[in-house]
């Protein structure tokens, strides 16, 4: 069986959020190829993603066009919505007669709407995986603009198109979707290895360990602001470039993402799906920095806070660097954690639905 896997280029949480349901589906299907069908750089993907994959670098939607990933250019996105759907009909057939060529069997998207209609265009089994959908999204910041009717309803449409909606929980609500199925959460789980990275860092143990990751548009904080030889070191991507003493960057330290997660006190960062999910699931505490405007962070933080997983931060003190007070006490949390059930549950309903398919053709 061949699968086309179309994911969203906002970031990395939708590659994220996939991965492990990939990994899953070959598993579970030794024949199974995947075609997956992204701009995200193919070396995150391959850091993600167990077997090998077919690799094209092609998308089917943006997301919202960020300033940061604390910030979305809202004028600069409702114009390319604008663009994007002004010749919806000829955008689905060109996108079709695409996937035609891929000869996939079935098509996976996270969660780009325009690949949904496609597949269903060709007659091809299509499912839907996420924890928000781009309609829901759109009609949050520009319902108001003399477009918004026509490019909702496309959207909507679309949605409604796929055989299955899987949305792992946390998930927006999303109420108006008949085809939508929750399962559980998705996450990798990692290995905590902290004296291993203690040893690294050449630091004594009861030192703070914070790993910084605000997501993967590109982020500048204030780390030089940040506490100086006060027991906390942190732990930063390369982009953060900083003279602070107690920086550390991940690449140097020669360890797994997830394990580094697993292994931290905390982290510091916003509330996207994958950062709260594997915090979770690893049972490692999490400092977020509010997104007052985000309309799917009400899930996300209700989620975390059932789970006594997490505290907010204000970015007042991200920029003078007053946080060690709420550092202790967000690494003190008593984490719920949660197993990752998500990846199976839709590897299996979407391995059922084909099944059935193949009995009602036959």
């Amino acid at each position: 069986m061949h699968l086309a896997v179309a994911i969203t280029p906002h970031g990395y949480g939708h590659a994220a959020q996939v991965s492990p349901v990939i990994n899953q589906l070959q598993r579970q299907l030794a024949a199974l190829r995947v075609t997956v069908l992204t701009t995200l750089p193919e070396t995150f993907l391959r850091s993600r993603i167990e077997a090998d994959f077919h690799y094209i670098h092609h998308s089917a939607d943006f997301g919202l066009i960020m300033k940061s990933s604390l910030q979305i250019d809202l004028a600069a996105s409702a114009e390319r919505y604008r663009v994007f759907h002004a010749d919806w009909d000829r955008q689905v057939e060109t996108e079709s007669r695409f996937m035609e060529k891929l000869q996939a069997d079935c098509v996976l998207a996270d969660v780009p709407c325009l690949t949904l209609a496609a597949a269903a265009k060709l007659h091809l089994p299509v499912f839907a995986l996420c924890s928000l959908n781009w309609a829901d999204i759109y009609r949050h910041y520009f319902s108001e603009r003399p477009e918004a009717e026509k490019i909702l309803a496309e959207m909507t449409s679309a949605y409604q198109q796929a055989d299955i909606f899987f949305a792992p929980e946390p998930h927006m609500p999303m109420s108006w979707l008949a085809n939508r199925q929750q399962v559980g959460p998705i996450a990798r789980r990692g290995n905590n290895r902290r004296e291993a990275l203690l040893c690294k860092l050449n630091l004594p143990d009861k030192q703070r360990l914070v790993l910084v990751a605000p997501g993967g548009v590109a982020t500048q904080l204030p780390t030089t602001h940040w506490p100086q030889g006060a027991g906390v070191s942190w732990l930063v991507a390369d982009r953060f470039g900083s003279d602070h003493p107690d920086l550390h960057r991940i690449d140097d330290v020669q360890m797994s993402f997830i394990d580094i997660l697993a292994s931290v006190d905390l982290l510091l960062g916003k509330c996207g799906y994958g950062s709260v999910a594997e915090c979770v699931v690893n049972a490692t505490p999490m400092l977020y920095i509010p997104r007052p405007d985000w309309p799917e962070e009400p899930c996300l933080i209700a989620w975390l806070e059932q789970h006594s997983a997490a505290m907010p931060v204000s970015v007042k003190s991200i920029a003078s660097g007053d946080l060690l007070d709420v550092i202790d006490a967000c690494a003190d949390l008593e984490v719920n954690s949660v197993e990752a059930t998500g990846a199976r549950q839709v590897a299996d309903g979407i391995c059922e639905y084909l099944k059935l398919t193949v009995e009602q053709d036959v």
